[in-house]
Order: C-alpha cells, then structure tokens, then sequence
C-alpha cells in the first residue's frame, strides 16, 4: 500500500468534519487514525448535552463521501496516559467471573426472577455465588426457590437482616414496575380504542 498522500492522514488533535453516505455530518477531534483500515475516531459533542463527557464516534472513511480538515494541530499531541495493568486484569477477571455465573444459573434452570434477584445482589455485595439453585450471600445467607424473603436463611444477625431488606426492595421494586407498565399500557388501550370510535 503506498504512503498517505495530502489529505489521507489526520493528526491526533485535528479538527475535522465529515459528511457520510447518509447524509450525516460528524464534526469533532480526532482521537486516532488508522490509515490501512480507514479508520477514524473522533471525540464529538455529547448527544446527551451532559456538560464534561463527549461522544466518540468510529467512522469508516470508506463509507464517507466527505471529510474537511478545520484545523490541524500544528503541536505534538499530549503523551499517553499509564494504564494500571493489574487493574485491567483484575476488572477483566471480574467480568468473566460475572458472565460465567450468569451462564451457570442458566444452565441449572433458575427462574428468571432468581437470576435477577442475584444482579440485584451483586451490585451491593460482590461475595454472592451460586450453589446450585441457591444464591448464598457472604457464606452466612442462603437464599432457595422461589427467592422470597421468606427463603432466606442463615445465623440471625446484620448480614440475614440486610439480606432480607435487600430482597424485600427488589420485588418492591419489580412489582411497581409491573404496575407502570400496566398503567402505560391501559393509557395505550383507551388510545387506541378512542382513535377507533
């Protein structure tokens, strides 16, 4: 492949806009280009409008029908931040622990609301596993079918009382869920039903 000719290379930095085959236009800061793929990455303003964040886009220049360079950066760009290896690893290895949990519950058959019982768990106590179809919480609780607050066990004490709270506020939670999208969907029906009349 020959070398980038004018115009084919955008340096980190750089200020570009592009107009793809949709009719989309993008305008932002180049974050990385990757001249072999085609590749652009570029930071853009926020679709959420959330002050401090921003966008990043990826856009196949192959799919593009229009790219302006607004500014170039004439000055070498910033140094790559450190990344904390063992973090990544240690984050990596969480993530894989999480989904292989997921899996197994699946594969033992767990109602789906024992499986969100657990997500609901693990956000506020990571020592959570299962045991079968059970969900045993710091080793001192274990919870069993149907899941209820009445099905959880263990030595009475803080750990079983948080638990049981915990338990008590999810199906809390999911039943007043049931009843907005109970209330939305009745609004729905009368909706359709006056638009019939």
């Amino acid at each position: 492949m020959a070398a980038p000719g004018p115009g084919e290379y955008f340096s980190v930095g750089s200020h570009v806009s592009c107009l793809t085959c949709l009719g989309q236009r993008l305008q932002g800061e180049v974050v990385a280009f990757d001249y072999p793929s085609k590749m652009l990455t570029m930071k853009c303003t926020p679709s959420s409008g959330k002050p401090n964040v921003c966008d990043v886009v990826l856009v196949n220049l192959a799919y593009v029908s229009e790219v302006d360079l607004i500014n170039d950066r004439a000055e070498t760009p910033p140094p790559l931040a450190t990344l904390n290896f063992n973090k990544l690893v240690n984050r990596a290895r969480s993530e894989k622990e999480d989904k292989l949990s997921q899996a197994y519950a699946i594969s033992a058959g767990v109602s789906v609301e024992g499986q969100q019982l657990f997500q609901t768990i693990h956000k506020t106590i990571k020592d959570c596993k299962w045991q079968e179809k059970n969900i045993i919480v710091m080793e001192d609780v274990v919870i069993s079918p149907p899941y209820q607050v009445d099905n959880c066990k263990g030595k009475e004490g803080s750990a079983l009382s948080h638990v049981r709270k915990i338990v008590e506020k999810h199906f809390r939670d999911v039943e007043s869920q049931k009843s907005v999208q109970h209330s939305q969907q009745a609004q729905q029906t009368q909706k359709d039903c006056a638009l019939l009349s």
